[in-house]
């Protein structure tokens, strides 16, 4: 009984390994690292973490949490969303990916507000140890509060350099509209 247990185990891990080894695109990884934020408002610094499932060969889920502190107040700011996305070779290394996210904007003090955002991209397999990545997408928060934030537009790129078939160290900035710029960099677990 315990053999089969064994051979049934590693059975159900061949696919994931290969999948890996082979330079496919996953989208099963989590990633922990450093964030800061430069912005027109004051600039943030603390930690990310980061999280994709493939549901489907086409399909997966993800969420993003961040937690920063600014430099003028040291005042907490979280932000974390949750979504699902859609991806689709369009060659052997790359994907064209779309997702959708509810989000939320949370400081310490003040106003949190709830929102959601849409993006589309690329993701491709640049190198047998380099992927890379470019999105465009919008974000809008809600109206709450008296108070309604405008929706803006922002572009997402980055790049994941594979140490082995599951390790990795990531990187990523987003450019915002307004000219605020969000920083990445961390290592990533990929399955």
């Amino acid at each position: 009984m315990k053999n089969t247990v064994i051979a049934l185990g590693l059975a159900a891990i061949v696919p994931f390994a290969a999948s890996a080894a082979d330079g496919r695109l996953s989208y099963n990884y989590v990633e922990g690292g450093y964030v800061a934020t430069d912005s027109k408002g004051g600039d943030a610094d603390g930690f990310g973490i980061k999280g994709s499932l493939a549901v489907h060969p086409n399909y997966h889920v993800f969420a993003d949490y961040t937690g920063q502190e600014t430099d003028l107040g040291k005042v907490d700011v979280d932000q974390w969303r949750i979504g699902a996305g859609y991806n689709r070779g369009i060659n052997p290394t790359t994907d064209l990916v779309a997702r959708a996210a509810y989000q939320k904007f949370d400081p310490q003090y003040g106003y949190d507000f709830n929102g959601v955002s849409a993006e589309v991209g690329l993701r491709s397999q640049l190198h047998p140890v380099v992927e890379g990545y470019a999105f465009a997408g919008y974000e809008d928060y809600s109206k709450k509060h008296g108070i309604n934030p405008d929706g803006e537009f922002y572009g997402r790129v980055g790049a994941v350099a594979n140490i082995n078939a599951n390790w990795g160290v990531t990187g990523e900035v987003k450019l915002a509209k307004a000219g605020a710029r969000e920083w990445f960099v961390g290592p990533r677990f990929s399955w």
